[in-house]
């Protein structure tokens, strides 16, 4: 993948965070649009897999930002699971309006989560694009009951530094769950769910479609798995197409 720019961006609530900025090869001035990529819990920028999706966004002709969230990679903070994780997408969506005034967020998992938050929010914003997001905060499956295990004890917290080098907060919030969001998402809002998704099940992308506040569009995936998955790779650049052609 070839990286414009690097750059270092501060969040309204002050966390330092590290960008890379993709331009369209040979017409750079000219995108189609923006898209924002936001990855998902223990991933980061330079993941193969978010590399990928934000590879293929920059050759179907759209400027790209994508980031490290807070506490993943070289950002500062700490974690969140999707909270204050708003802050970052909305740094990042600055970033993008630089390039081009249309911008479509595209979020995985948790990042999907963050992305629905500040969707919320910003009645500009020409889509969100949501991958594997949960609807609900009940755990459905044994990995996700796990997961949540890891983060809401310090021995799991410690490890996870340690082992993924992610730092997550020791306390927080207890917000909105996403379909609750998503009931107050206006703009066009795009659902990518993996039916081999071991980890959410596909009935949280249904819940998610069926609270949408406004134009919504479902895409459930046969062996797709969790967030940015080579399978669903087309599908996710279909609906970056269908929120701008909709917008």
């Amino acid at each position: 993948m070839r990286t414009g720019s690097s750059v270092r961006v501060t969040t309204t609530d002050g966390v330092e965070l590290v960008l890379d900025v993709l331009v369209p090869d040979g017409a750079p001035d000219r995108p189609l649009a923006a898209v924002v990529v936001v990855h998902g819990f223990t991933a980061h920028r330079r993941d193969a897999n978010v590399e990928q999706i934000a590879a293929a966004l920059r050759d179907e002709g759209y400027a790209v930002v994508v980031g490290d969230l807070r506490g993943h990679g070289e950002s500062g903070g700490t974690c969140t699971l999707g909270d204050e994780e708003r802050f970052d997408v909305a740094a990042m969506v600055e970033e993008a309006r630089r390039l081009d005034e249309r911008v479509v967020v595209v979020g995985a998992s948790m990042g999907a989560i963050a992305a629905l938050r500040y969707a919320a929010d910003d009645t500009g914003l020409a889509g969100v694009v949501t991958v594997s997001c949960p609807a609900r905060w009940q755990l459905r499956t044994l990995r996700s009951a796990l997961a949540a295990l890891v983060t809401q004890t310090g021995i799991g917290r410690r490890f996870l530094s340690d082992r993924a080098g992610v730092r997550v907060a020791p306390t927080r919030v207890r917000a909105d769950a996403p379909e609750a969001v998503a009931a107050r998402v206006t703009c066009p809002l795009a659902i990518v769910h993996g039916l081999a998704d071991r980890f959410m099940p596909a009935l949280e992308a249904s819940r998610l479609r069926d609270r949408a506040g406004g134009p919504r569009r479902l895409d459930l995936v046969p062996a797709m798995g969790h967030a940015f998955d080579d399978v669903g790779r087309q599908t996710i650049l279909a609906a970056v197409a269908w929120c701008l052609a909709t917008g």
